[in-house]
C-alpha cells in the first residue's frame, strides 16, 4: 500500500469514527426548552380546503404574523403593502395562508410555470429552521397562482439549493384586493427532533413584490453584511406530541425509449437501440434526522436537454449542472470548497444507495453507486481532456461535518471510484470559522491516489501505475453593509485528481481576489445601489511559471426596472505554448425587466484573447443576449444566443461561431406543460489562417426536442417526447440526420 493510500485509509477511518459520533450525538442531544413568551403555533381540527380562498374555519384559530418590514431594497423600512400570514397545524400538517394586499391587483406578476421556476413573480412563503439550531432550513414558496418552489438553506456554508423537492399542496388566486395563497406542508416532509414537550422553530415569513424594484418583505429585520441568515429569525413554539415520522416513499418507474443513430451520416448505417427499464426508488426516514434512499435499476436518465454551450477556443472542459432527481436530493451535503463531488461523472448506474441527514450538531451524507460506464476528466495546468471507458466502476462518497458551539464547522470527505485496472481515492479534512459576524475563514486539504488503465495513461500522457497528489484551498471573506473582500488561495499538485468531482485544472498555484465598496442610496433616487471595486486572478504552475493573470476594475449599478449593470475593464496576460501574450479586455453584463414577464440580459466581451489553436494573440468579440418573455399566463419564450468572433491582429477572420438555444413552453396548468427546444450551432473557420490545414471549415449541428410533462408531485410524473439531431460539414451538401429518439417515462409515489 502506498503512503498516499495509507493516508486515505486513515481518512476513511476518521470519517467512520466521526459518523459514529454523529449517531451518538443524535441520541443524546438535548432539546432546547421552549420559552412561554414566544408566539404559540396553535393546533386545530377545523376543516380546510387548499384552494386559494381564505374562507375556511381553521384560519380563525391561526397564529397571525404580519409582514411589517421591507428588508430590500429598503433597509428595514416599513413595508409598502399589507401582508398577513396565518399559521396553524392539525397534528400532521403545517398549514399556512397568506393574505397579500395590493393597491393595484392588475399589476401582480404571476404566470403558470413548472415548479421552482417562478422566482421572478409575486410570491410568498416561509423559511423554517425546524431544528432550531440556526444551521439548516427548509424553504416553501408559492406564487400568486400557487406554483410551488421549495429549497434548502445551509446557513453554515451559505448555500441555498432548489435541488430538494418535497411533496406538499398549495393554491393561489388573484382577487380584487391582491392575492391569497394557501399551503399544506406534511410534517413528514420535514426533519426535526422528537421530544415530549413543545418545539421551538425559527421562522422567516416572506413576500416578494417585483415592480420597479423587487421588494422583499418579512416579519424579521435583516442586518446587511452579517455572515449568518438563520441567526436573525424570530421563533415560534408548539407542535407538542408530534413525531417526525418515517416518511416512507416507494416510487416504481417505467422508462421506454427507442433510438436510431449514426456517427457519420455519409458512411455509417443506422444503428437501432430499444430500452425498457423498470426501476424502484425507496426513500425512508430512518430516524428523525437521517433519511435513506435505495434505487434498484434506477432511471437516472436526463429528460430535458442541457442548455447549449459554445466550446470553441476553450482550454478546459465545460461544466453542465446535475439535473437527475436521485443525485439532486441532498446534493448540498457533499459540497466542499474544492468541488470533489460532481455526480454527472456517474453515467449509467444500475444500483444506488444514499444516507443523508443532520444527526445532532452534525451533517452526514453517504452514497454508493455501481456505474456501467467510467467517465474521466483528465486535468492539466493549461488544458483538460475527457474520455470514457467501457468498464464498470463502483463509486462511493462519504461526507461528514460537525458544527461547534463557537460558530465553526469541521468536516471530512472521502470519495472512491474503482474498476478493472483503475482507481481514484480522495480524502481529507475541511474547516469553516465565523468570527464577529463579519469574518469567515474556510480551508480544505485533500489527498488523492490514482491509477489509470495502461492504455489510457499512455494515450493521455499520464503516469503509469499508481500516483498521488494533494489539493489545498484557503479562503477569507469579509462582509459589511458597505465593504466586501474575498481572497481565495488554491494549490493543486500535478498528480492531484478528483474523479468523483469536477476539477479541470491541476498543477497550479492560484490566487483570486475581490474587494469593493457599496453605496446604499435611499429615497426616490433612480440608482439604489452603486458598487465599485477590483477583482482578479493570478495563476502560476507549481514550478513557478506564470500561466495567466487578470486584474479588472469594476463598477455596478442597481436601479429602475429591476436593472443591474456591471462594467469591468483591465489587463490580462497568458502563457501558452512557450509564449507570453499581453492584452486588455472590457466586459459588460446587464439585466433589466422593462415590463412584467419580460427579462432581458446581455453579456459582452471585447478585447484581446489568445487563439489557442494557432498560438497567437487575437481580437475577440463575444456577445451573449438572453431573453425570457412570459407572453401570456400560459406561454413562455426563452432565447439564449452566443456569438463569438475571433480576428487575427492582421485583420483576417479566424472563426465566426453562433450558438442559439430556443425553448417555447405552453403551461396548461401548475401540473403539466409541453415544451419545444431547438439548439443550433454554426461554426465557420477560415482554414487558410490555421496552422493545422486539416482543420474543418464549416460545421453545423442542429438538435430539437418535443417534451410533454405531467407532474402530480415531484415523484409522480409522466414524460413523453421525441428528439432528433443532424450534422452538416464540409463533406455534406446539406444537413443530414444523425439521431432520432422517442421516449416515455412514468413513475408513481406511494407515501406511508
Amino acid at each position: 500500500m502506498t503512503l498516499a493510500a495509507r493516508r486515505l485509509f486513515r481518512t476513511a477511518a476518521l470519517l467512520a469514527t466521526l459518523a459514529n459520533a454523529a449517531f451518538v450525538t443524535a441520541q443524546d442531544a438535548p432539546v432546547a426548552a421552549a420559552s412561554a413568551s414566544l408566539p404559540h403555533l396553535p393546533r386545530s381540527s377545523a376543516e380546510v380546503k387548499i384552494d386559494g380562498v381564505l374562507d375556511d374555519p381553521i384560519w380563525k384559530d391561526a397564529l397571525v404574523i404580519e409582514l411589517t418590514t421591507e428588508t430590500g431594497p429598503g433597509e428595514n423600512v416599513p413595508a409598502s403593502v399589507e401582508t398577513h400570514a396565518y399559521l396553524v397545524e392539525d397534528g400532521t400538517r403545517l398549514l399556512i395562508a397568506f393574505d397579500a394586499r395590493d393597491p393595484d391587483p392588475k399589476s401582480i406578476r404571476a404566470y403558470l410555470r413548472d415548479r421552482d421556476r417562478a422566482f421572478n413573480d409575486d410570491f410568498v412563503g416561509i423559511v423554517i429552521d425546524s431544528f432550531g439550531d440556526k444551521r439548516y432550513a427548509y424553504e416553501f414558496f408559492a406564487n400568486a397562482l400557487g406554483v410551488q418552489m421549495d429549497l434548502t438553506n445551509d446557513d453554515v456554508s451559505q448555500r441555498e439549493s432548489d435541488s430538494w423537492d418535497a411533496i406538499w399542496d398549495s393554491a393561489g388566486r388573484i382577487n380584487d384586493k391582491g392575492f391569497a395563497v394557501e399551503m399544506a406542508i406534511p410534517l413528514s416532509q420535514l426533519r426535526f427532533r422528537n421530544t415530549d414537550g413543545e418545539r421551538v422553530w425559527g421562522v422567516d415569513v416572506l413576500r416578494f413584490r417585483p415592480r420597479g424594484d423587487r421588494a422583499r418583505m418579512s416579519n424579521n429585520a435583516l442586518e446587511r453584511g452579517k455572515n449568518c441568515y438563520l441567526c436573525q429569525f424570530s421563533q415560534i413554539r408548539g407542535l407538542a406530541g408530534v413525531a417526525s415520522g418515517k416518511n416512507l416513499e416507494i416510487v416504481p418507474s417505467l422508462t421506454a425509449a427507442r433510438s436510431e443513430s449514426r456517427a457519420d451520416p455519409l458512411n455509417d448505417p443506422w444503428q437501432s437501440k430499444n430500452n425498457t427499464d423498470v426501476g424502484l426508488n425507496v426513500r425512508w426516514g430512518v430516524t428523525e434526522a437521517l433519511t435513506a434512499n435505495l434505487a434498484l435499476n434506477p432511471d437516472f436518465s436526463q429528460v430535458e436537454a442541457d442548455v447549449a454551450q459554445l466550446g470553441i477556443n476553450q482550454q478546459f472542459a465545460l461544466f453542465y449542472p446535475e439535473t437527475r432527481p436521485f443525485f439532486l436530493e441532498g446534493a448540498d451535503y457533499y459540497s466542499t470548497p474544492i468541488q470533489a463531488v460532481f455526480t454527472r461523472t456517474i453515467a449509467d448506474p444500475r444500483i444506488g444507495a444514499k444516507l443523508t441527514g443532520q444527526p445532532g450538531d452534525s451533517t452526514l451524507g453517504v452514497f454508493a453507486v455501481e456505474d456501467e460506464v467510467t467517465n474521466l476528466l483528465i486535468p492539466g495546468p493549461q488544458d483538460s481532456s475527457t474520455t470514457s471507458l467501457d468498464a464498470t466502476n463502483t463509486a462511493f462518497v462519504g461526507r461528514y461535518s460537525h458544527n461547534t458551539a463557537v460558530g465553526a464547522q469541521l468536516g471530512a470527505l472521502f470519495t472512491s471510484r474503482s474498476g478493472e485496472g483503475y482507481h481514484n481515492q480522495v480524502g481529507g479534512l475541511d474547516a469553516l470559522m465565523r468570527v464577529g459576524g463579519r469574518h469567515t475563514f474556510r480551508a480544505q486539504y485533500l489527498l488523492s491516489d490514482t491509477a489509470y488503465p495502461a492504455a489510457t495513461a499512455t494515450s493521455f500522457a499520464q503516469p503509469l501505475g499508481s500516483f498521488d497528489g494533494a489539493g489545498r484551498q484557503l479562503r477569507y471573506t469579509f462582509n459589511h453593509r458597505e465593504w466586501y473582500a474575498d481572497v481565495i488561495y488554491r494549490n493543486y499538485d500535478r498528480g492531484f485528481r478528483t474523479d468523483s468531482g469536477f476539477l479541470p485544472r491541476v498543477g497550479i498555484e492560484q490566487t483570486e481576489y475581490e474587494a469593493s465598496h457599496t453605496w446604499q442610496r435611499s429615497g426616490a433616487r433612480p440608482w439604489k445601489n452603486i458598487q465599485a471595486g477590483a477583482e482578479g486572478t493570478t495563476t502560476y504552475s507549481v514550478d513557478g511559471a506564470m500561466l495567466d493573470r487578470t486584474a479588472d476594475t469594476f463598477v455596478t449599478f442597481q436601479g429602475p426596472m429591476q436593472s443591474f449593470i456591471k462594467f469591468s475593464v483591465g489587463p490580462a496576460s497568458w502563457s501558452w505554448n512557450g509564449q507570453r501574450f499581453d492584452g486588455n479586455g472590457m466586459n459588460l453584463y446587464s439585466q433589466f425587466r422593462p415590463r412584467g414577464g419580460l427579462n432581458v440580459q446581455m453579456q459582452a466581451h471585447f478585447g484581446e484573447q489568445v487563439d489557442f489553436a494557432n498560438s497567437r494573440l487575437a481580437l475577440e468579440r463575444r456577445l451573449q443576449p438572453n431573453v425570457e418573455w412570459n407572453v401570456s399566463q400560459h406561454l413562455l419564450l426563452r432565447l439564449q444566443h452566443t456569438k463569438s468572433i475571433l480576428t487575427a491582429k492582421t485583420g483576417e477572420r479566424i472563426f465566426d461561431a453562433n450558438l442559439t438555444d430556443v425553448r417555447v413552453t405552453w403551461q396548461f396548468n401548475v401540473r403539466s406543460y409541453i415544451r419545444f427546444t431547438t439548439q443550433r450551432q454554426d461554426l465557420e473557420r477560415n482554414t487558410a489562417v490555421y496552422i493545422d490545414r486539416t482543420t474543418p471549415g464549416r460545421s453545423v449541428t442542429l438538435g430539437s426536442q418535443l417534451l410533454y410533462a405531467y407532474k402530480l408531485n415531484p415523484q409522480t410524473v409522466l414524460y413523453a417526447g421525441a428528439a432528433n439531431s443532424g450534422l452538416e460539414d464540409d463533406r455534406t451538401a446539406d444537413l443530414m440526420q444523425t439521431n432520432r429518439t422517442i421516449f416515455a417515462k412514468v413513475s408513481y409515489a406511494w407515501l406511508r
